[in-house]
């Protein structure tokens, strides 16, 4: 038991330490990124891309968020947090989704604005080529970000790291968006300037929705809904295969961060020694584990008297979890 408890902190901490290289990455790229952008805004004459450059100094403040939250996960359980510390990357989530709700809504203020600016008859001036060369530069390399940080999470299982992925893709989209912006600025006429707030104005919309999409499960999970219903099945088809389980009822289960915690009552035949009835718990959390990650068991052995009208309706209830 301490060996298979030694590994699977070993894992966490392998976990921990990708996590914190991925973030420390995008960190990095957005520093860069930002810096590029401000001196391209003012050197080249985009007011768009110097916009875009400032907008991008939130993107640290978002590393930082996530850097912070995933330092604290890492940390393990301890008497004052017995299921660890997982919830700090749903948090981390939540608050990206929160982020990404506020950038969108900037977005497209400001589009509307500038809209308005053009149908009164307001004017922008040419920008240079080379904003439209860093906007290039700007998109691939938010969009590699958003592939390797969306890799990551999977490969982690890290709700911290997916919503962090999305994040740049919403970078990329918005830079992709004043791009479009700059190359009309630049090619179609003083006329055709009004794509670049048109554009943001889209951007925001898809942004919200992907805002939607990353906060819904991670408000769920802060308020611990329950498992998704293919992880419920495969709970209940494995403990129901168990080699000396006659049934089980009280079947709850939750998300912790990358945990998955199960609590159960199983019921055995009342003959058998404590520790053929522990070692039914452990088959039980092995097979879990082996199918869906990191899970965390709460198992009470009860003895099993024959099915009774009670434990019929249980076993229906199970089957339906």
């Amino acid at each position: 038991m301490e060996l298979e408890k030694d590994n699977n902190n070993q894992l966490s901490v392998s976990r921990n330490s990708e996590e914190k290289r991925c973030t420390l990455v995008g960190m990095t790229c957005d520093v860069t990124l930002s810096a590029l952008k401000i001196a391209t805004g003012i050197v080249g004459r985009s007011s768009a891309i110097l916009a875009d450059g400032i907008h991008s100094i939130s993107d640290t403040v978002t590393d930082a968020l996530v850097y912070a939250m995933v330092r604290l996960s890492g940390k393990g359980p301890d008497e004052r947090y017995r299921y660890g510390r997982g919830k700090y990357e749903t948090l981390a989530a939540f608050l990206i989704s929160l982020i990404l709700v506020v950038v969108a809504l900037g977005l497209m203020h400001e589009g509307a604005q500038d809209v308005w600016a053009a149908v009164q008859g307001a004017t922008l001036e040419r920008p240079h080529n080379i904003a439209l060369i860093v906007g290039i530069i700007a998109v691939i390399v938010k969009e590699g970000l958003y592939h390797y940080t969306r890799l990551k999470g999977r490969k982690t299982d890290s709700s911290a790291l997916k919503a962090y992925a999305w994040h740049h893709r919403a970078d990329a989209l918005s830079t992709a968006a004043t791009l479009l912006g700059v190359a009309g600025a630049m090619f179609l006429g003083e006329r055709w300037r009004v794509l670049d707030p048109i554009a943001a104005i889209a951007v925001s919309v898809l942004i919200l929705v992907l805002a939607y999409r990353l906060g819904r499960p991670a408000v769920e999970e802060l308020l611990e809904v329950s498992l998704p219903d293919n992880e419920k099945d495969t709970i209940t088809a494995i403990v129901s295969h168990v080699s000396g389980v006659k049934a089980f009822h009280n079947l709850r289960t939750r998300r912790n961060g990358n945990l998955r915690v199960v609590d159960m009552h199983i019921k055995v035949d009342g003959d058998l020694s404590v520790t053929a009835s522990h070692d039914i718990t452990r088959e039980i959390e092995r097979q879990l584990s082996d199918a869906l990650g990191e899970v965390l068991t709460n198992i009470h052995v009860e003895p099993y008297h024959g099915h009774n009208q009670c434990e019929k309706n249980e076993s229906s209830l199970n089957s339906k979890l």
